[in-house]
């Protein structure tokens, strides 16, 4: 979807020298020891030369220890909770910003496919495009994904259908500037869990923003094989990205588009 232009905050980055621009990729991560030294060390080789952050949620693997061990500056996840995607996401923004990051990227940890093209190709849609945000979509198991297919997609679709064409509104690979992902910080009432992905799309276009999804090829991920037996294991997921969308379209006045769904 393009939206108008975000006109909140001024870029200046736009004609950045790449050696100047300083990227910051952030893996929330936790008990990912199979695959965190492989994707910090992959991440790191873009021709964007990033520093890595891992935000590690009180592993009690070897994931902190790889991930430093592999190049990454490792922080702790602020409460030991879990699911804390959203408050992990939130402490490696604080992090980045206080690193003086322009481009903030985030990656999910445990993918087995990683690419430094990965992020070459979503830092390159920011600029290029001059877009608010870059997100990553991909092709997937057919039976991966069932909260998108079944929670979000659905309920966007009713609740805010001007995002009913993205791909992958749950995905990990997003990219935006620094000054966006403040603003994000700035407003109330965020998700500590599992809905902080859908959150950050549906706010982000609500502030009138440019959002582009970027093709990424196949996506082979480790989670996928906890639950592709058994889809129950995500159900904590789906509730909190489903209680996340409702509350989102009574914030935004959309709840009575639930009307217009026969049942």
């Amino acid at each position: 979807m393009d939206t108008t232009t975000f006109h909140h905050i001024e870029y200046n980055d736009t004609n950045v020298a790449k050696n100047d621009l300083k990227v910051i990729v952030i893996f929330p991560a936790k008990n990912e020891e199979g695959t965190i030294e492989n994707t910090v060390s992959t991440a790191s080789r873009s021709s964007f030369d990033p520093e890595i952050i891992v935000v590690d949620a009180y592993s009690n693997d070897k994931t902190a220890e790889l991930a430093a061990r592999a190049g990454a500056t490792v922080i702790q996840q602020p409460e030991q909770v879990f699911p804390g995607k959203g408050i992990a996401m939130k402490a490696g923004i604080r992090e980045a910003i206080a690193r003086s990051a322009n481009i903030i990227l985030f990656l999910d940890a445990d993918i087995k496919n990683l690419s430094p093209q990965w992020i070459n190709n979503l830092v390159s849609t920011l600029l290029v495009d001059n877009c608010d945000m870059a997100r990553g979509f991909y092709e997937r198991h057919a039976r991966d994904a069932a909260v998108t297919k079944l929670i979000a997609r659905p309920m966007l679709n009713i609740f805010f259908p001007e995002l009913s064409h993205f791909e992958q509104p749950l995905s990990g690979e997003v990219c935006a500037r620094s000054q966006l992902w403040q603003r994000m910080l700035e407003i109330p009432d965020s998700p500590n869990g599992w809905g902080i992905d859908v959150w950050f799309l549906i706010e982000i276009t609500m502030l009138g923003c440019n959002i582009r999804e970027v093709f990424m090829g196949t996506k082979d991920h480790t989670s996928f094989e906890d639950y592709k037996e058994d889809i129950s294991k995500l159900s904590k997921m789906a509730e909190q990205v489903e209680f996340t969308i409702i509350r989102e379209a009574i914030k935004h006045g959309r709840l009575h588009l639930q009307n217009t769904v026969n049942v």
